[in-house]
């Protein structure tokens, strides 16, 4: 047992590991270590437990910086402990641990995850970018502003000159139609006058209607009418007597045998007339000599149509 113990710290002492050490030594990989430098600190919420041992560039992936940890053996550390870059205060870095949640526990020699902290001037750079950028779209949103409004002063200058022009075009109308303008309001008056005149002469026309359409409201329009519709019926009976025959107008309308015979009494009248008047010796007996002239025992009629 003495010879086996002798040769693994015998081994150990050839690897260049201290046995006696009360620390374990662990790994991690960072792409910048800053001002990280050996002896530097390694903390445990705040309570140092270790120091970097040593820091050193890793050509062959990319100068990525492997940083030996020597940590009390007593901090256990879990699966998924990370290794946070930090700054100091006062200047300088240190390595500030936390403890990963991992069940299974690290032994040594193992590699931490590595990351860095953002220092103050990364924090500060980090909120000022915002601002900045933000800074620069108000700035140029700004120069947009002010374009217009160099616009829109040019714009309300020229129409201020156009408002100017146009006031003294109308003052110089006014002044130009002045004697018109007076002319005009000098035949509104009159105007306004003769229209008070033609009330006044109104007035007696409009009582005088009044009166005439009190006067028409009082006359009796409703019996007036009811002696017309009498009237009509009147009249309305006599065309219906008529057209029945009744009384002699209706038989002298209706009946033919009347109607003929009353035209044969007038034709052989006119006939007797004609004669009358072509033969008169027929009807007067004057005879110089004692002689008679009977003349045509019938004349036909001249104005007459016989039926």
């Amino acid at each position: 047992m003495a010879t086996i113990a002798i040769l693994y710290f015998g081994f150990n002492f050839l690897k260049g590991a201290d046995v006696f050490s009360s620390n374990y030594q662990y790994y991690a990989v960072f792409d910048n270590v800053g001002s990280l430098q050996s002896s530097n600190a390694i903390k445990l919420n705040g309570v140092q437990v270790g120091q970097v041992k040593k820091t050193e560039l890793l050509q062959s992936r990319g100068n990525k910086v492997l940083v030996t940890l020597d940590i009390n053996k007593n901090i256990l550390l879990s699966e998924g402990t990370r290794a946070m870059l930090t700054s100091e205060l006062l200047g300088g870095n240190a390595i500030s641990l936390q403890i990963g949640t991992g069940n299974k526990q690290l032994a040594e020699g193992d590699t931490l995850v590595a990351e860095t902290e953002k220092g103050i001037q990364a924090l500060l750079q980090e909120k000022a970018l915002p601002v900045v950028r933000d800074a620069d779209s108000l700035i140029l949103n700004l120069n947009k502003i002010i374009k217009q409004f160099d616009k829109t002063g040019y714009a309300i200058n020229k129409l201020l000159a156009t408002t100017d022009q146009t006031a003294l075009g109308i003052n110089a109308t006014i002044a130009q139609n002045k004697a018109s303008i007076a002319a005009t309001l000098d035949n509104v008056k009159t105007l306004s006058a003769s229209l008070i005149e033609t009330e006044k002469s109104f007035k007696p026309i409009m009582a005088n209607l009044q009166t005439t359409t009190d006067s028409l409201k009082a006359l009796q329009l409703g019996k007036t009418l009811a002696e017309a519709n009498a009237a009509v019926a009147s009249l309305q009976k006599t065309l219906t007597a008529l057209e029945k025959g009744e009384g002699t107008a209706g038989k002298l309308l209706k009946d033919q045998a009347m109607y003929d015979n009353l035209n044969r009494t007038l034709v052989s009248v006119n006939k007797l007339m004609t004669n009358f008047r072509e033969h008169p010796k027929r009807y007067v007996n004057v005879s110089v000599f004692g002689r008679k002239d009977k003349g045509p025992a019938d004349s036909p009629a001249d104005t007459t149509k016989k039926y």
